[in-house]
């Protein structure tokens, strides 16, 4: 049968498929578009599973805070290739799932936002959107993370996203408002210096007992073999550990715009500003 222009144009903008499969799609289901969304919406999954190993090292991570700075949410969605990364349906379905995760909240967990109505279009979830963008652009996709703040009391909530949207921060601190515009502006500078340094807790009691036993057992391990009475060896163990220490907790870390203060420091002299919590994304390659 002969099938229009007008019902190629139609299945494509239900789909994302392209011209020639929406063309032959038709053709399959005698010119009856519901059959044929359908029907590309299960080739659709199975040119997902086949993609399902590849690896996905590229992609892009995006976040939002909402203006009054008490609600904020972050994104991590990854591809292929830098290629798809740059794309207009990519970058669209990211900026999509970081709205959802802003506007309906209870996403605690990628497996629950793959499994809700997707927001521009509720008739289908968020993984078949997925499945359908995987299908179109033809590189395997997973979203990796996500993270939702809601402010705890006082404070405001920032983000930071580095050029390329290869690093993210949330950071929600206490001791001031958005209106204050100096505790906003030492807050962004704790957004930047997480994604900078990499830190791993707020503080020293943050960090599970096991982490620090391993951690001690792990220099002790070092010194095994070394002749050094057991005393020294402590003493040379405490000394690692507080290097370590000054490395994955925030505020034992030397502020990178003035290493002559440590974030305790900087928030102390700032105010006595409480940092609540942080989430920081990195892409992996």
């Amino acid at each position: 049968m002969s099938i229009s222009t007008e019902d190629i144009k139609l299945l494509r903008e239900a789909t994302g498929a392209g011209v020639l499969d929406c063309k032959k799609t038709l053709e399959e289901t005698n010119g009856n578009i519901n059959q044929a969304i359908e029907l590309l919406r299960k080739k659709g999954w199975a040119a997902a599973a086949k993609k399902a190993s590849r690896e996905t090292n590229d992609g892009l991570i995006s976040a939002q805070v909402t203006d009054d700075g008490k609600t904020a949410a972050m994104v991590e969605v990854n591809c292929e290739t830098d290629f798809v990364a740059r794309t207009e349906d990519f970058q669209s379905l990211v900026a999509a799932l970081v709205r959802q995760m802003i506007e309906q909240p209870g996403f605690d967990s990628t497996e629950a936002l793959l499994a809700a109505p997707y927001i521009d279009d509720p008739h289908k979830t968020v993984q078949e959107q997925l499945t359908e963008l995987i299908a179109k652009l033809g590189e395997n996709m997973m979203v990796r993370r996500v993270a939702r703040f809601d402010l705890q009391g006082d404070g405001i909530i920032d983000s930071y996203i580095h050029i390329g949207g290869r690093v993210g921060v949330l950071v929600e601190a206490a001791g001031g408002d958005s209106g204050d515009s100096e505790f906003a502006g030492v807050v962004h500078n704790l957004a930047l210096q997480i994604a900078a340094a990499a830190p791993q807790y707020v503080a020293e009691a943050d960090i599970p007992a096991e982490t620090v036993a391993a951690q001690k057992d792990d220099y002790l391990a070092q010194l095994a073999e070394d002749k050094k009475p057991d005393n020294i060896k402590e003493r040379i163990v405490e000394g690692k550990l507080k290097k370590w220490y000054s490395e994955v907790v925030l505020l034992n870390q030397e502020f990178i715009k003035d290493a002559d203060l440590t974030i305790a420091q900087l928030l102390q002299k700032s105010g006595n500003i409480t940092i609540r919590r942080f989430a920081r994304f990195e892409r992996s390659a």
